[in-house]
């Protein structure tokens, strides 16, 4: 491809992943399960090779497509329109959306071998596809709610796939409420920014900044005057806190778990929850303006990178486990976005994206390989039985606690060095969060780690979940098994960018030209970038001086104390759970956030279980 865009090309991104979904959700009875599987998969290999392609022109040539494709209605001077808006942020999104999925896709033959749903599976995950495509595509806030909606709807469909299961049900129906609450703020800040601005379309909403920032509010309740675009950047915010499970609204995402599991790696890595972070970003020319807005996405932030850190401390499911660590590396997103370090955020969205989607299908695989048996404490010593599945964990591990020359080290030291250098009042309660979380995230993590794949073996002797016997008819013992070649060959291809990419990225994301003209920072009143480019001095540079800096030995510490509790002394953390016990239970209810969310906002009857002292907010689940 030349400079200059196709659009036919750039409209195939979408629609292939739609065709391959229309293919399957309707005729996959018909064609097989073989031919499904085809279709669907070529549908996002295609998305992927051009967003690739799309991708080189915008960083290499300085490619840019910023038009409108269809005029769908004009009311009065607004008009509702479908167009592209194709720069740096929406490029890189686009091979993120579509390399992940793509994985997911390949991994989802094996993994749904045997589920009678198959074609139905393939046709969801291929519309998860093209509604975030949609999204991250949009010129005009229009079809930005479109794909909004659209992804939380398929979300809707996948988390409920096992439709006849209470939990999946439960779980999916409160993903869709959660969502509902956070939408409702999105829209109102989509509602404003039009009522006053007279526009949907971006470019002439963020061309209008200047005018929109005089505009105030009489607050009679606050007792001063508030900027609408305060109010309209909060609103949105509260749009990609629905999106983007912040507390309070992060409930939902622990509870995505009951969907299969290659849903809950689509959904954590590179579709639903990214699409918040992706559209403060987008929408930096207004929150640029506005300090209260960020300081409320930094508070916002900052509580969840640390708090749900600590819930997966106490998780046994290992998919649980890896959905409380979205959580936390969503809030450390938020944080970045807080501090006007845009570039930052999205880049920590890249590199997650995919140590994230190895660490769920990793968890998948391991799921496979235990008969579907997801508790953590009825595992150990797998490493022998799943050497591929068990490199590959430790890879991902790696580059989630943020180990110098991995992926994760780049994207989230950035994070801790942008808050230390901002000038906002809320910037010091942040540093706290997210240099302390460092530590939590690199103790769960290794947590999982040994009692998954290190120490003593615990499955042998236990029959597996509607196993009556964990023997077969020759009394031959069913031995954890590695994974077809389906599964492990996109945890190998999964592995490759969370160790090199962050190395390969961080110069021209953070520092070139990539963004320059998607991501806006007042740097003048916004210290953050600035503070980073000063002190940058290429990537290999950082990685050596990371091995000296607190949030290393933080991480090494967390591993450490992992490794003594878990492999050496499991007697400690036991006594521990006893001494704390208030504590863990406060933690094993979830801070009582579901219990406050159905006894008090939603007035539902909670059925107290007076005999472990905990409260049922949910159907039990199987896990």
């Amino acid at each position: 491809m030349s400079a200059t865009l196709s659009q036919n090309m750039l409209l195939a991104v979408p629609l292939a992943p739609l065709v391959g979904a229309i293919v399957a959700g309707f005729f996959g009875n018909l064609i097989g399960r073989r031919l499904t599987h085809w279709v669907t998969i070529l549908g996002v290999l295609i998305a992927f090779i051009i967003s690739a392609m799309t991708l080189k022109s915008v960083a290499i040539d300085g490619a840019r497509f910023n038009q409108t494709l269809y005029e769908w209605m004009v009311i009065g001077g607004l008009k509702m329109e479908v167009g592209f808006l194709v720069d740096g942020l929406s490029a890189m999104m686009m091979c993120v959306v579509t390399f992940v999925s793509l994985m997911v896709h390949i991994y989802t033959i094996g993994y749904m071998e045997e589920d009678p749903g198959y074609q139905r599976f393939f046709s969801y995950i291929s519309l998860f596809t093209f509604s975030m495509l949609m999204l991250v595509m949009s010129n005009n806030m229009l079809q930005l709610f479109f794909g909004w909606e659209a992804v939380g709807l398929v979300s809707y469909l996948l988390i409920g796939f096992w439709y006849t299961k209470p939990t999946a049900i439960f779980a999916n129906m409160k993903a869709f409420l959660v969502n509902r609450v956070g939408d409702f703020g999105f829209i109102l800040g989509i509602g404003l920014l039009v009522a006053y601005g007279g526009s949907l379309n971006y470019t002439e909403t963020f061309a209008k900044a200047g005018e929109l920032s005089q505009i105030k509010f009489n607050m009679p309740l606050w007792g001063s005057d508030w900027m609408m675009l305060t109010v309209a950047c909060i609103c949105l915010f509260i749009g990609a806190m629905g999106k983007s499970a912040q507390f309070p609204l992060h409930v939902w995402l622990p509870d995505s778990m009951e969907g299969p599991t290659p849903i809950s790696a689509l959904i954590h890595a590179a579709t639903m929850v990214t699409a918040g972070i992706f559209m403060v970003a987008r929408f930096s020319p207004l929150f640029e303006l506005s300090d209260t807005a960020l300081n409320f996405v930094l508070v916002i932030g900052a509580i969840t990178a640390l708090f749900m850190g600590f819930l997966g401390i106490i998780q046994n499911d290992i998919k649980r486990v890896v959905a409380y660590s979205t959580l936390s590396q969503l809030g450390y997103m938020t944080v970045a976005l807080g501090v006007s370090a845009y570039s930052v955020a999205v880049f920590h969205l890249m590199t997650h994206a995919f140590f994230k989607a190895l660490l769920f299908l990793g968890a998948g695989s391991v799921i496979i390989g235990m008969h579907h048996d997801q508790d953590i404490r009825n595992m150990g010593g797998l490493r022998k039985y799943m050497p591929i599945t068990w490199i590959t964990s430790l890879l991902g591990s790696l580059a989630l606690i943020g180990t110098p020359m991995f992926s994760g080290f780049f994207s989230k030291d950035s994070i801790i060095l942008a808050v230390g250098a901002s000038n906002l009042p809320a910037a010091s309660f942040a540093y706290f969060a997210v240099v302390a979380g460092v530590f939590v995230t690199a103790f769960y993590s290794f947590r999982m780690y040994f009692l998954v794949f290190h120490g003593k073996e615990n499955f042998h002797h236990k029959p597996f979940p509607g196993e009556h016997d964990h023997h077969d008819d020759h009394g031959e013992h069913h031995e954890p098994h590695e994974s077809p070649w389906v599964v492990t060959a996109p945890l190998i291809l999964l592995a490759i960018p969370s160790v090199a990419i962050g190395f390969m990225a961080i110069q021209p994301m953070l520092f070139g030209d990539l963004f320059k003209d998607a991501i806006f920072v007042n740097h003048d009143i916004h210290q953050a970038m600035k503070y980073l480019t000063e002190h940058f001095h290429g990537a290999g540079a950082m990685a050596l001086h990371g091995l000296q800096t607190l949030p290393f030995w933080l991480a090494l510490g967390g591993v450490v104390t992992a490794y003594v509790f878990y492999i050496i002394a499991p007697a400690i953390p036991a006594a521990l759970g006893k001494i704390l016990r208030p504590l863990i239970v406060v933690m094993e209810n979830k801070y009582f956030m579901d219990w406050i969310n159905e006894n008090i906002l939603a007035r539902a009857r909670a059925v107290s279980e007076p005999a472990s002292g905990r409260v049922a907010i949910r159907p039990s689940s199987t896990a």
